[in-house]
């Protein structure tokens, strides 16, 4: 092996962990662990970490938290989604399905130790990331890497640095740090199938993943892992049936709530019609659960030594994937399917289109691409050097289909295509390592360097159907009533030609107003759709030494400067001291900070949201345009964090154990506040105010827009948690246990931003404990996977006014897998994931004989919780290692 590769190893700036081998199980806290056998064996190898960037230290020897797992780690969950894998190995990473969310959907929010996504730095070969075009539209607004684009046969190990690391790796990493290692083999490979479906019997999967290593001559690797998934939908729902629309053919109550009484409406048409309200194939014209997708992921890792002392690099991914789902059920009455006035006074409803109503079909097509490449190597004075420069982009194509423009009345087209979003980053890094003896116990590593970058964030505009404001969005269009309810010259050659108009009635059709744009999802029109973009140049130095054989202290500064923030200055101090051979103290001070992307500055979206319980077109508007500060909204500005954590790691014969504590301090906290009523009455006093702001900025359909919202630094957070993570092993048999305990509470007056129910939910809506406990055993050629899944209570706030809360249980779900050796390179698996069917509580709570929930419309489990609510999953895996 050339000097080099061993080098590189060890120098690599931004990782924060690097095991040598998959022996490290032992020492690591991951949740699953070789078998005995190669365990002892791994204890004899050398284990190499270099998040101090010194002399190789193993986990429980680490300044700072730390899991690392093992390519048997993530092989042994039976996902294939990276994101539910780390989710099942890392208690304090947490993920929720969001059925209804636009794009949400389809890349879903997670979070490290109570910390959104976006701020959490994710590394792929110690390289930073680029972000996914999505904005979470509600809550965080997280724009973050979209991790299920990284595919879990790409992956020798992970590393998941639990801690606030912004001095040392940038911007972001204010909860921690997760670091993806690409296989890096010149031969062999593996290739496994994979096929699920629910116990229900939907969300059916199916997925073939793996990997093939190539030499370059005899100094060099080309490593290629692909994947290719199709997933179906799932349904854990009941028919619409609602006190003001009720379509359960099966309930007294059905049509109850609708209007009967619109053009051309006829039961038994109705009736008929339901069964393709939704083009879903499901049995509920609104379906909860998850969507419809389909992928295919490619990603390679090379490498070519060019001597001793220099080495190049690259990789990179190229990934497609669609997603489907349904929006909200659309039925007579409800604002959209209404009767208008046409140009010859004739009725027209949408039910021409939709006998049965109709619930919008959306469709994302996500394509993402990157490419990282770059020279390492060391000088003649042993510095060593690592320059680098990657490009990633990832794009949102988006479609919907049955539905309608419903201003553009009958010309209305039923499937649009409302625009796209794309992400793009460009960064160029120099990083450098010295190392100094100054009679400390080991020499000093100097580590410095400095990086460029540029991103930007586009909205595309849509078809101009998908926004084109129609005639029907003003009542009367066609001038055929006076100011005074008698009929115009217009209006009477309508009624002589056999119209029924009727201007003296003010709920003549007429009068009726309809909103803008593709209903569910209104396009970008040209003047929303622009790009977003700035630089970054920053610089980085950290410092770190045992300064005798029992303590180890490491320090490190960055300064960043933003095109469009200004500069900050963040800084570290971490330690570790040894007790005794077997115990040791660590802990870290550090401040951090996150400026808000240009993806969040400038993302635009009206869609159906749930403020009160009820379906109502909300808009959200950038901070800085002119609807935003018509609204109040003040200039956004990064985020700040103080991070503290101590704890003690420890080896005791069979038995490893870490404990670590952690408070996190942000101040300035992004989010969107809580909807703002609009109202089109001018009786209703400030909601009034807002529609005559929007009207004033030039918010087209303005009049059709029930509620608004923006993202605010809006207040400030703290968070506290512990961490425990325990592996023990006993001959053929391997105990793992991981628990973290995480509270964030708001520490500061953030009513004028959210009402009481966002900030009863921001803090109680999470669960605070949550644990894995799993034991591993093999029997010869059988080996064994028990797994348990805690989560401990929560409560969710179902009113605006947080008066009405419900409380969830605490819960555990079981997970079970059986695997075969059959021959030295083939093996099979089966098992089930919640193997009791395990489902929680249902949404609702009975108040003064009254079901209150927090959704609506068929919803049988509240969708937004991150406890899982599919219920149990058996799949069966063949695997062939070559």
């Amino acid at each position: 092996m050339l000097k080099l590769h061993k080098l590189s190893l060890s120098i690599r700036r931004s990782l924060p962990v690097l095991v040598a081998t998959s022996g490290l199980v032992m020492m690591s806290p991951s949740i699953y662990a070789q078998d005995a056998e190669q365990t002892d064996k791994a204890n004899l190898e050398k284990i190499i970490v270099t998040g101090s960037r010194g002399a190789p230290r193993s986990v429980a020897d680490s300044a700072v938290p730390v899991d690392v797992f093992s390519e048997d780690d993530l092989v042994s969950v039976s996902f294939t989604d990276t994101n539910d894998i780390l989710k099942t190995l890392v208690p304090s990473y947490s993920l929720s399905r969001q059925p209804i969310s636009d794009g949400g959907s389809f890349i879903r929010p997670a979070s490290l130790r109570g910390m959104p996504t976006d701020k959490t730095l994710v590394l792929v070969n110690s390289k930073r990331r680029h972000r996914s075009a999505l904005v979470q539209i509600g809550g965080s607004g997280t724009q973050g890497a979209d991790i299920a684009t990284i595919p879990s046969s790409a992956l020798k190990g992970v590393e998941v640095l639990r801690d606030g690391a912004a001095a040392q790796y940038g911007s972001d990493a204010i909860a921690g740090v997760i670091n993806f290692q690409l296989k890096d083999n010149d031969e062999g490979g593996s290739l496994s199938v994979d096929m699920g479906q629910y116990y229900e019997g939907d969300g059916e999967q199916f997925t073939v993943t793996g990997n093939i290593g190539f030499a370059l001559g005899d100094k060099g690797f080309f490593s290629l892992s692909g994947e290719i998934s199709d997933t179906s939908s799932t349904s854990r729902s009941e028919q619409y049936c609602e006190s003001w629309a009720c379509v359960d053919v099966d309930s007294a109550n059905f049509l109850t709530g609708l209007d009967t009484s619109v053009s051309g409406y006829s039961e038994d048409a109705f009736i008929a019609g339901l069964d393709n309200a939704n083009l879903g194939g499901e049995n509920v014209v609104q379906p909860w659960g998850q969507p419809n997708s389909s992928a295919t992921r490619l990603f390679f890792n090379s490498g070519y030594e060019i001597s001793e002392t220099m080495k190049l690099y690259a990789f990179g991914n190229y990934s497609a994937s669609e997603g489907d789902g349904s929006f909200y059920y659309r039925y007579p009455g409800n604002g959209t399917i209404e009767d208008i006035r046409l140009a010859d006074g004739s009725l027209y409803s949408p039910l021409e289109k939709f006998p049965g109503g109709f619930t919008p079909r959306f469709t994302g097509e996500i394509t993402d691409v990157s490419i990282v490449g770059g020279l390492e190597g060391e000088f003649a004075n042993e510095m060593t050097y690592d320059f680098s420069a990657r490009f990633g982009s990832n794009k949102i194509e988006y479609t919907l289909e049955n539905t309608i423009n419903p201003s553009m009345g009958p010309d209305s087209p039923t499937k649009f295509h409302p625009g796209d979003l794309i992400n793009e980053e460009l960064q160029l890094s120099a990083d450098f390592t010295q190392f100094f003896d100054m009679g400390f116990s080991t020499e000093v590593v100097l580590a410095f360097g400095l990086t460029y970058m540029e991103e930007s964030y586009e909205l595309v505009e849509g078809d101009p159907d998908s926004y084109s404001v129609g005639p029907y969005s003003s009542p009367d269009p066609y001038d055929f009533c006076n100011a005074d309810g008698s009929a115009s010259a217009d209006g009477l050659a309508v009624i002589l030609a056999g119209s029924s108009l009727d201007c003296g009635n003010s709920a003549d059709a007429v009068y009726t107003a309809v909103g803008v744009g593709s209903n569910g999802f209104p396009g970008y029109s040209d003047i929303y759709s622009e790009t977003y973009d700035r630089d970054m140049a920053g610089i980085y130095v950290d410092l770190s030494t045992d300064i005798t054989d029992a303590l180890f202290l490491q320090g490190a500064l960055r300064y960043e400067d933003y095109s469009d923030f200004g500069s900050e200055l963040v800084g570290k101090i971490a330690f570790k001291y040894s007790l005794s051979d077997e115990v040791n103290l660590r802990g870290s001070v550090g401040t951090g900070f996150r400026a808000p992307t240009p993806g969040q500055q400038g993302t635009t979206n009206v869609s159906t949201r749930l403020p009160d319980g009820l379906p109502v077109a909300t808009g959200l508007f950038p901070a800085l345009s002119d609807v935003g500060q018509a609204l109040g909204a003040e200039a956004l500005k990064p985020e700040t964090s103080l991070n503290y954590s101590l704890g003690m790691s420890g080896s005791f014969d069979e038995l490893s154990l870490t404990v670590d504590f952690y408070r996190i301090e942000l101040a300035d906290r992004f989010y969107a506040v809580s909807t703002i009523d609009v109202s089109t009455n001018p009786d209703d006093g400030d909601a009034y105010d807002k529609y005559l702001a929007l009207v004033a900025a030039g918010v087209d359909g303005a009049n059709t827009i029930g509620g608004v919202n923006y993202f605010q630094n809006a207040f400030d957070t703290v968070t506290n948690g512990l961490d425990i993570v325990a592996t023990y092993t006993l001959d053929d048999t391997v105990l793992t246990g991981s628990l973290n305990y995480n509270s964030t509470e708001i520490d500061s007056d953030a009513s004028l931003y959210l009402n009481n129910e966002d900030e009863y939910d921001l803090e109680n809506a999470l669960p605070k404990w949550r644990g894995v406990l799993s034991a591993k055993h093999n029997f010869d050629m059988l080996s064994i996977l028990i797994r348990a899944n805690f989560y401990g209570a929560y409560e969710n706030a179902i009113s605006s006014d947080a008066s009405i809360v419900q409380e969830y249980d605490a819960g555990v779900m079981f997970d079970l897998e059986m695997n075969y050796q059959l021959s030295d390179s083939i093996s099979i698996a089966a098992g089930a994931r919640n193997i009791f069917d395990t489902y929680p509580d249902k949404d609702g709570v009975m108040v003064d004989g009254n079901l209150n929930r927090d959704d609506c419309c068929g919803v049988v489990y509240w969708s937004g919780n991150n406890v899982d609510w599919q219920g149990g999953y058996y799949y069966a895996r063949l695997n062939y290692v070559f």
